[in-house]
């Protein structure tokens, strides 16, 4: 109805400006890194892809929960994460959804993860995937896996954070 100025203002009310929509940077998070391991340094690696995963990583097809990172002949490999091919993907190429993906870290950082898995028996970890300045990167943590009790300590803990929070807000 175009003669009803009601319509008219409710419609630009619901309408967004482009500045409004600020999506978010975040791709996807690795909650279960967080319950399993021990997370202690944290590092940004750019990833190799492909155009096609760099299609599917914009409409938010990524999985990192079983994801793992492998270090071979002085390079970073993530493995084990999906990132499941766009129905329009085009057909002169097959897609391997878990295909093993390079990370890009310089060579102090790779020396500093090798030494640390090695030596100190840590393992390294994909722990978030986000775009920064248009590239896709990756969060990856040095991490000492935890024991059951271990975890049963810490959901012990935020339980109590909690409950304190709401005391606190209660009064």
């Amino acid at each position: 109805m175009p003669g009803n100025g009601k319509y008219h203002k409710t419609a630009i009310a619901m309408g967004k400006s482009k500045k409004d929509k600020s999506p978010s940077s975040t791709i996807a998070l690795n909650k279960k890194a967080r319950h399993d391991y021990f997370l202690e340094d944290r590092l940004e690696a750019g990833i190799a892809l492909e155009g096609w995963e760099v299609k599917s990583l914009r409409s938010g097809r990524v999985n990192l929960q079983e994801g793992y990172v492998r270090l071979e002949n002085g390079e970073i490999w993530l493995l084990g994460v999906l990132i499941t091919p766009l129905a329009t993907a085009s057909t002169h190429i097959n897609p391997n959804p878990t295909r093993p993906r390079k990370l890009l870290l310089n060579r102090h950082e790779i020396n500093k993860l090798i030494g640390a898995t090695e030596r100190k028996g840590y393992t390294v970890v994909p722990t978030a995937m986000y775009w920064s300045k248009g590239r896709a990167k990756l969060e990856i943590a040095l991490a000492k896996g935890k024991q059951a009790h271990d975890k049963r300590a810490s959901i012990k803990d935020r339980e109590n954070k909690r409950e304190v929070a709401r005391a606190m807000k209660k009064g």
